[in-house]
């Protein structure tokens, strides 16, 4: 455990903030997860990347952490792209939400205590619909029930737009529906009984639920009516975050979040990541790379700060894990002297003190590296020098522990099976696939999964690496 206070930007007050949780000791925290109509990309996982930094950072701070992060399988895209190919929308969605959780293990981000799916919390759903309906805030129109933005007078206080400037006609919801007010969202959709949508039964007519009132209904149940923190990308303020406040404080009259903290966008080559462009990265995209080097270069930049993200950054950020992992090997093979090298366990001791100063103040990792680097640079040169001893590895190791425990970047040195082993089973799987036997393949993963080793399908190969944690 780690006392010291920590500072967070909170998007709602726009200002750094000290962090007091609800309830002492413990943190609750919801994090707006993958729509899983395809394969989540590296913006995603930049954000993604974020939120594990955050939880983890908060661990190690001595807090227990519940971390809810849902899956939306019943959207537009969903359903649209499920119909083209005449699959359920469960078959269809599962897929992309197994692809999900693989890039998870690949690119070390913790799971979250809770993964609830949209289309098994509809209850959860009409139930706040209803609190909703009674309390006033909601109408009807052609079928589908709608939230009346007019009658919640708190609306824009986290995105601040000014909304007496909305231009008629304006879009500021991707539901396309009939409303009353530009600004209004659907809460209810009703459904083409002959269009073979998904759809449920509801007080409100056959049809299915508005994106917005998942989050809500979901972050309810498992946090309650008011928790810590709530996470996302910048593009999730508004209208999403911004709706959600809405619909739960119009519910329960009580302060829905108390921090909103926002990861800023990410950029491809100093461009908007589009397919058009070639320019659009999945984890499958860059299966040639070490995924430690990606999970590094997409956490090594502040949150709020936007990132560009090139391959000669992952190449230069392969260089930096080797270089980390060699480091520990050193410091771990290297003789230690028996005098007490005074001078370097003070700067030890100080840029750990730092490095922790810097996460506290809003996660700061890119200044928190430098003081690793810096630890790193003074240690081999007292190795170099020998005057490495005792006391200094015992800092070290304090240090290192608590950076892998945050970063986990460190690369395992051993495997269970030989190589020869490894590629014959990743040979085995992949003709198994081919043939689609894919619970033999599921199989074989799982086996690999158990010698630690981690399994990346690419576009051209199966790549693998063995799996530090």
């Amino acid at each position: 455990m780690i006392e010291s206070p920590a500072f967070f930007y909170n998007t709602l007050s726009q200002k750094k903030e000290i962090f007091i949780p609800l309830i002492n000791g413990e943190v609750r925290m919801y994090t707006c997860g993958p729509t899983v109509y395809s394969y989540a990309h590296i913006g995603n996982f930049r954000t993604f990347i974020f939120e594990d930094l955050l939880r983890r950072y908060l661990k190690v701070k001595g807090y227990k952490v519940t971390q809810v992060m849902n899956i939306t399988d019943v959207d537009d895209k969903t359903i649209k792209n499920s119909m083209e190919q005449g699959v359920s929308l469960e078959e269809y969605t599962k897929k992309y939400e197994k692809a999900f959780f693989d890039d998870l293990e690949i690119l070390r981000i913790e799971k979250a205590e809770h993964y609830p799916r949209a289309t098994e919390h509809v209850d959860e759903m009409i139930n706040l619909i209803k609190s909703l309906e009674k309390n006033k805030v909601t109408y009807k129109k052609d079928g589908s029930t709608y939230f009346r933005i007019s009658e919640f007078k708190d609306y824009g206080k986290l995105s601040k737009i000014d909304f007496e400037n909305v231009i008629s006609g304006s879009r500021y919801d991707s539901d396309e529906y009939e409303k009353e007010d530009v600004r209004d969202f659907v809460l209810w959709k009703k459904t083409d009984s002959e269009s073979g949508e998904p759809s449920w039964d509801s007080p409100f007519g056959v049809g299915r639920p508005g994106w917005h009132i998942e989050c809500s209904a979901m972050s309810m149940k498992y946090l309650g009516n008011s928790f810590d923190i709530h996470t996302g990308g910048v593009d999730n303020i508004f209208p999403h975050h911004e709706n959600e406040i809405a619909q739960v404080e119009a519910c329960t009259g009580k302060k829905f979040v108390n921090y909103w903290l926002h990861a800023e966008h990410l950029k491809v080559d100093n461009q908007k990541m589009s397919k058009s462009l070639g320019n659009f990265y999945t984890l499958r995209d860059l299966s040639e790379f070490n995924p430690l080097a990606i999970r590094y270069l997409l956490l090594s930049s502040h949150y709020r700060a936007k990132m560009n993200f090139t391959l000669d950054g992952v190449r230069q950020a392969e260089t930096t894990v080797k270089k980390y992992n060699e480091f520990l090997r050193r410091v771990n093979d290297s003789p230690l002297c028996n005098e007490v090298n005074g001078e370097l366990v003070k700067n030890i001791v100080n840029n750990f003190k730092e490095f922790i100063i810097a996460l506290d103040d809003d996660l700061n990792i890119s200044k928190a590296l430098g003081h690793l680097f810096i630890m790193i640079r003074d240690v081999n040169s007292a190795i170099s020098d020998k005057k490495f001893d005792n006391v200094s590895k015992d800092k070290v190791d304090k240090f290192i522990n608590v950076f892998n425990s945050i970063v986990d970047i460190e690369e395992n040195q051993s495997a269970d099976s030989d190589n020869d082993e490894i590629e014959k089973l990743i040979a085995e799987r992949n003709a198994a696939r081919n043939n689609r036997d894919f619970k033999r393949a599921d199989e074989i993963r799982d086996i690999l999964k158990d010698k630690n080793i981690v399994i990346q399908d690419g576009k051209e190969k199966t790549t693998w690496y063995v799996d530090g944690q």
